[in-house]
This record gives C-alpha cells, structure tokens and sequence, in this order.
C-alpha cells in the first residue's frame, strides 16, 4: 500500500505533561452517546460508512438501555482492597448469566433488532438472542479471553456490546484512586486488554499517553514509548499512512513483533477509541504487509 512511512521515533512532550491520574474512569452515561456522534461524523466521509452508521445506531442502543437499569453498586470495600494489595482488577469476572446482565442481554439484543442491518448481522443477532445460558456464558468467556470463533464474530460482537454496557457502568462508579497497575496490557479496572491508545489533550495530562479499555472503558496511564503489549522499551517504531494528518500510527515493538494503535487526541479532541479504531481500518490493512502482528483487542474489526 502507498503511503507507507519510513519507522520513525515518536517524540515525546515530556515538558507538555503536567502530572496525569494513574487512571480516568468511564462516565457511562455519556460514553456512548458520545461514541455514536463521533461514529456519524466518521461516517460522512469514509468508505466504511454503512458500518460506522450500524455501530452508531448499535451505540445509541448502548446508551438508550441503561434508562432502565438498576444503579450500579461498588463492589464491596474488602474486595477493593484486597485488589490493590494483590495488584488485581477489582471488577469480578465471575457472571453466572442471571440478574443485570441478562437483563442488559434481553433489552440489547431487542433494540439491536430494529436497527437496519445485513441479512448475515440479522441472522446472528437472531442467534445469539435465542442462545440459552450455558451458550450465551460460553461467548462471554470466548470475549473475556479476547478471542473470538472465526465462524461467530458477529455473535460475539452483539456480546461485548452488551458487555461494554455492564463493564462500563461498574467502572464508573469505582474509585479511580484506589486503582493500581496489575500488567503490562491489562485494564486496572477489569482486567481486560486495551482497543488502543492515546496521546491526550486533557487538562492536567497533557501529552500524557494513555491505554482505553476494549470492554469497560477505563483509561489508565502508561508511559510513551513503551509497548503496551509487553512492556518493552526497546524497538519501538512508528508507521501510519501519510497524508492522515498523524492522528493514528501502528507503535510497533520489536521485542515481541506486536503492533498497536495509538491516537493522537491532543491532535484531534474528537477522537473515541473504539469508533477511530474502526475508521482507521485502512491502517490494519497496511500492518498485514509487514511482520507485525496486531494485539490488544478489537473485536469490531475481527472480521476484516
């Protein structure tokens, strides 16, 4: 592909960067609201607009459900604790299908079911919707462990949505505080790996890089230069395709010949981890050429 640029060094405003929160929790009841608009103003100008329209309206459906939701509850002070002493995520993993989520599941996968979509996204939605429990905590775990079935992503993805949706409402009610890193690639939160990251313009973080969770939507600090896959410092390198402004590059390691995306928000506020992940596509089709693999998780684009 044209456009490919020479593996540069990614310079770092280390001046710009004041003194930045280990970690920034979701505000649920905005993220994706905000994501969807972000989706739509994608979508007025890129090939992939049908499907940045259908996950705007899949967004808006995220959004939408939470009206009808009990409150979210902390967990309890014990368990936060005991996460920070043992440097581990205080959100518990451990669903058994009933209560909330299946609740989140039910009024998901029904309002899914009015947005236009292809006959092969219709056909899996309907799938997964009548999946029984035992099926529904199998794609779940498959979501969790960050992969997902060649001849099921479309499930799955209807799956992490309604996942986002639990995952983002516990987070944000958290204590952004008594969080503490736990590994190289994993969310603080709830332990999962991270979409992207991102350069931000936030006041008090400026120039300040940050990783933003694929499921909960936690940011949390990590230094630049580092890969956020396995924490190496040596090898880094940076591509992105020219004429795009350099608000997304492929950080590149290596070390352990993984690749990731890092945004520059700071460039571009209107930037949303998930929705710029998708619209970049462009750039995973670059990486394929090369001996990069791609990490993290992005289940929106497992199918391309």
């Amino acid at each position: 592909m044209k456009g490919k640029s020479a593996v540069l060094p990614d310079p770092t405003a280390i001046g710009d960067v004041s003194s930045p929160p280990f970690a920034r929790l979701p505000d649920s009841a905005l993220l994706f609201s905000a994501r969807s608009k972000r989706l739509r103003q994608l979508a007025e100008t890129s090939s992939l607009s049908p499907y940045l329209i259908f996950l705007a309206q899949l967004s808006e459906a995220q959004h939408d459900i939470q009206a009808a939701l009990p409150l979210p509850e902390r967990p309890d002070p014990g368990r936060i604790k005991r996460a920070r002493e043992f440097e581990m995520p205080p959100l518990d993993r451990e669903i058994d299908g009933g209560g909330t989520i299946s609740d989140i599941f039910d009024r998901l996968f029904a309002a899914a079911d009015t947005i236009e979509k292809p006959a092969a996204a219709a056909e899996a939605l309907a799938r997964v919707a009548k999946a029984d429990v035992r099926n529904r905590l199998a794609m779940v775990q498959n979501v969790f462990s960050s992969v997902l079935p060649a001849d099921a992503i479309a499930e799955h993805v209807f799956v992490w949505a309604a996942l986002q949706v639990q995952f983002a409402r516990l987070a944000s009610v958290l204590d952004a505080a008594m969080l503490v890193p736990v590994a190289d690639g994993l969310c603080p939160a709830c332990g999962s790996r991270p979409v992207s990251s991102m350069v931000v313009g936030w006041p008090g973080s400026h120039g300040a890089r940050f990783c933003s969770c694929s499921l909960c939507g936690t940011f949390w600090h990590y230094v630049r230069v580092k890969c956020t896959l396995c924490g190496s410092t040596k090898g880094i390198g940076y591509q992105e395709i020219e004429g795009q402004g350099g608000v997304v590059k492929a950080e590149t390691c290596d070390e352990c010949h993984g690749w990731s995306k890092i945004f520059y928000q700071d460039r571009e506020p209107g930037v949303d981890a998930v929705a710029d992940d998708v619209a970049s596509l462009s750039l995973d089709l670059l990486m394929r050429e090369g001996p990069y693999r791609r990490g993290g998780f992005a289940p929106l684009l497992a199918g391309f």
